[in-house]
């Protein structure tokens, strides 16, 4: 797929990371209400939403390269200081805003996931008592297995 400018992409990709970004901020909002069923419906769309934002960028690295820059983020800037006009460095500036939101709530919605993430073990470790039995916290008797070494003495 051929482009004519680097800066044809920019507003297509202003609103697929835009779209990214809203979708963040409430899978921030389902992380702090433990919906794990709301994260499952937002995880595919997020999936589609980085894939075609990728695809927009590969279209504007292949046009930077084609108009003999580098093929790559940091082609913009040149290209941009001689090719480009107040508009499009405006919407340049404008997709790097939104990609910066999107990788600070990322990092917010990973540090959530983390701290659910410790919470659940947590409560594991608790159900596996204090020795940590990983078998189970009940034997086949319906009674709670011993977690740790006999404390019975012999007597003799």
């Amino acid at each position: 797929m051929a482009i004519a400018s680097p800066g044809a992409t920019l507003r297509d990709e202003q609103q697929v990371i835009g779209s990214i970004v809203e979708l963040m901020k409430t899978e921030q909002q389902l992380l702090i209400s433990a919906d794990a069923d709301g994260l499952s419906t937002i995880t595919p769309n997020k999936l589609q939403l980085a894939q075609r934002a990728a695809t927009l960028s590969r279209v504007r690295h292949k046009a930077l390269a084609a108009a003999g820059f580098p093929g790559s983020e940091a082609g913009m800037e040149p290209w941009l200081a001689v090719g480009g006009n107040d508009e499009q460095r405006a919407e340049w500036n404008r997709l790097l805003d939104l990609t910066r939101a999107a990788k600070e709530l990322n990092r917010v919605n990973g540090m959530l996931v983390n701290r659910q993430l410790g919470q659940a073990q947590a409560a594991l470790n608790e159900l596996r008592g204090p020795a940590g039995n990983a078998a189970g916290v009940y034997g086949p008797g319906g009674q709670t297995m011993s977690t740790g070494p006999s404390r019975r003495f012999a007597v003799g």
